[in-house]
């Protein structure tokens, strides 16, 4: 006699709500983090440190000593007291070079040596020596792509806009001198003298053509927590296989080991001692194929795989900590936590300065700025550790602490109030069919 056909599954209202419910807040929570911290960058703009050099040692004009570095120094600083989007921070040329070699600041505004006497000659009486010309006044802006080309792009924007400003004031000031004098001056040199500054662009600290433009730094480190995540997911479902609590297919067939009746806490166990040989596997060939076969420019290249596979044993751990303690809701939290809400707080494409405040509170300890932070100083600052190195390892010795004792507290507890995934014969309930086991936890 034939089986009657069950109901299709598609008739439970709880399926519909239950999985639109989820949808609908992943998608929502997903497109809140994602544009929402990268949606105004300008408006929230607030201190992006640029460094302002003033080398200019002055010079002689009409009976007095000038020094138009100070000048234009000055004019931008009283300029900022109205606009906190800029942190001007007055340095020498040494200390400017430095921090643009740490990545401390975005880009640099310099004033040369000999600013005040080229713009003074201008105006000068005596004429340039026979056959040379006046040297023209010079502004240089230095950009600095490793630090992020956003941020270097807002700052190259700042400090043209200043030295723009400046050459405009300076002109007025020339054309008066000019006009003081008997002898009118032709059009074009007083349309020279309204704009004698000339403004030029060079990068202060270059980085290598295949850094993808500064942002190798932050492709490498986001390829590690995915490979962290992803290994953390493989690990937990083949435990889960090899333990009997999980089937297997291939294809038509479907094979179920006989289950293994073990603690939470050695299920966890089992779980990290796998992740950490998958880490040592995913970071070497993670930098076999991004160093090796894509030619990625880097040096340092054994702290680079040491650094590798510690971010993705560090990241695989956090992760099976949480499948451990939420089950399957937890490979959704995991993704929130080291995808959804580190992606736009790292600081990676758009400076932490141009975020929202919510998303600079993230920043201060999501693991992808942290990761992104230490990877820019090994590829890009010589591996200093005031470059972001030391943050970053101290970033990572806390995160695999919290995460071993949060999840071994929880499995322990689990087990202690003998909430066993599958109970066993000797806790007095029989043994329950595999298929109405609760979702693995890792």
């Amino acid at each position: 006699m034939p089986q009657p056909t069950p109901p299709s599954v598609l008739r439970r209202p709880r399926l519909w709500i239950g999985t639109g419910l989820i949808a609908a807040v992943v998608s929502m929570l997903f497109a809140l983090l994602y544009v929402g911290g990268n949606v105004n960058p300008k408006g929230n703009l607030r201190d992006l440190p640029v460094a302002l050099v003033n080398a200019d040692s002055g010079a002689d004009a009409g009976g007095r000593h000038v020094n138009l570095g100070d000048q234009v120094v000055a004019g931008i600083q009283k300029a900022a007291e109205g606009d906190k989007s800029f942190d001007w921070q007055v340095v020498s040329r040494e200390e400017a070079d430095e921090r643009l070699g740490r990545g401390k600041v975005f880009g640099a505004l310099v004033i040369p040596k000999d600013f005040s006497a080229t713009v003074t000659a201008l105006t000068s009486p005596q004429p340039a020596p026979q056959g040379k010309a006046a040297a023209a006044p010079t502004l240089t802006v230095l950009t600095n792509q490793s630090a992020g080309s956003i941020g270097s792009s807002m700052s190259s924007q700042a400090a043209q806009k200043a030295a723009h400003a400046a050459s405009a004031q300076i002109g007025q000031e020339l054309l008066k001198q000019a006009a003081a004098q008997k002898a009118p001056l032709p059009t074009a040199a007083q349309l020279k003298l309204a704009d004698p500054v000339t403004v030029t662009v060079a990068d202060g600290h270059p980085v290598g053509s295949r850094s993808a433009m500064g942002l190798s730094a932050f492709y490498y480190a986001l390829v590690l927590v995915v490979c962290g995540m992803l290994g953390a997911n493989l690990v937990n479902s083949q435990v889960d296989t090899a333990l009997g609590y999980l089937h297997t297919d291939y294809g038509p067939v479907r094979k179920r080991e006989p289950v293994q009746h073990t603690s939470r806490v050695r299920t966890l166990a089992v779980g990290i001692t796998l992740m950490l040989g998958m880490a040592l596997v995913m970071g070497t060939l993670v930098e076999v194929a991004t160093v090796g076969i894509l030619d990625m420019d880097a040096s340092h290249l054994g702290l680079l795989w040491l650094y590798s596979v510690a971010t993705i044993a560090v990241v695989g751990i956090g992760s099976l900590a949480l499948f451990a303690a939420f089950g399957t809701p937890g490979m959704l939290l995991a993704t929130i936590v080291f995808v959804a809400m580190a992606v736009p707080s790292s600081g990676a494409t758009v400076p932490l300065q141009a975020l929202p405040g919510f998303f600079r509170t993230l920043s201060e300890f999501e693991p992808l700025r942290q990761i992104t932070e230490g990877m820019r100083a090994i590829l890009y600052y010589g591996a200093q550790a005031d470059a972001g190195l030391t943050r970053a390892w101290a970033s990572m010795g806390i995160a695999l602490a919290a995460a071993l004792v949060f999840g071994f507290a929880v499995t322990r507890l689990y087990d202690r109030k003998g909430l066993h995934r599958i109970p066993s014969p000797a806790d007095g309930s029989g043994t329950a069919a595999p298929e109405a086991a609760a979702p693995a936890a890792g």
